[in-house]
């Protein structure tokens, strides 16, 4: 597979040059392709996406900061439009971080939500509503995260994770749109796909993870980061204020 033809745009409106931006962008997308690639790899998903060019791969700075927050929504706009549209079965976007690289997962957890109230905050800027068949709310059984009017779910990974699934050598979020779940459960296919996901990573990492729950049973914000978190935990979202 060609990486660099999963991002025609990544690397544009880097602050870096051309030359070196596609550098960048070749060798993280290919780092992350390696990890989905690897045989043990649990997520069908992700493998899935990555068989049918549905994924993308865009990169950004620095995690901790909200320098690249109004070009990332951007792109995730454009995305909520395209991958609504027909395609393949399985979408996502990747944002890959240069660091950095040394949070541990409590500091990986507050970077990640920092980016998504960032995103969010953009988003109500720009006049979209969250996706109605949601909540905004992550302490809600039903929350999920919308941009340009889709919902998605969003998954955290970072070299310091102490799930094997999460890890990776930079900081890095993947969202997904929740409409492609949505279709597996009308094609009777989600329970299925689950299952064969839960068992491929207890075998991977060795334990079941512990995080892991049907969307309207707990709120996904919990899944989000992959830390495990604690019953009494607060999730540290701060859109800001809709304009």
């Amino acid at each position: 597979m060609n990486v660099m033809t999963m991002s025609p745009i990544a690397a544009q409106r880097s602050k870096i040059d051309d030359g070196d931006a596609k550098t960048l962008l070749s060798a993280r997308a290919n780092s992350l392709v390696a990890h989905i690639q690897r045989t043990d790899f649990p997520c069908v998903g992700a493998k899935s996406a990555l068989a049918q060019d549905g994924l993308r791969v865009e990169v950004a700075e620095d995690i901790t900061k909200a320098d690249d927050d109004a070009r990332l929504y951007r792109v995730l706009a454009r995305w909520s439009h395209i991958a609504a549209m027909d395609g393949p079965n399985f979408r996502s976007l990747a944002v890959v971080f240069a660091g950095p690289r040394d949070l541990d997962e409590r500091a990986f957890e507050l970077a990640l939500w920092d980016r998504l109230s960032g995103l969010s905050a953009h988003n109500a800027a720009h006049g979209f509503a969250e996706d109605s068949r949601f909540s905004s709310d992550p302490e809600d059984a039903h929350f999920a995260l919308s941009f340009g009017g889709h919902a998605y779910f969003a998954v955290g990974l970072h070299p310091n994770a102490s799930r094997k699934a999460r890890r990776l050598s930079f900081p890095a979020i993947i969202f997904n749109l929740h409409e492609q779940f949505e279709r597996l459960r009308e094609e009777q296919l989600y329970e299925r796909m689950r299952e064969v996901i839960l068992a491929r990573d207890e075998q991977f990492d060795g334990t079941a993870n512990p995080m892991i729950a049907r969307h309207g049973e707990q709120s996904e914000a919990r899944q989000y980061s992959g830390r495990e978190v604690e019953a009494d935990w607060t999730c540290p979202f701060s859109p800001g204020e809709k304009t």
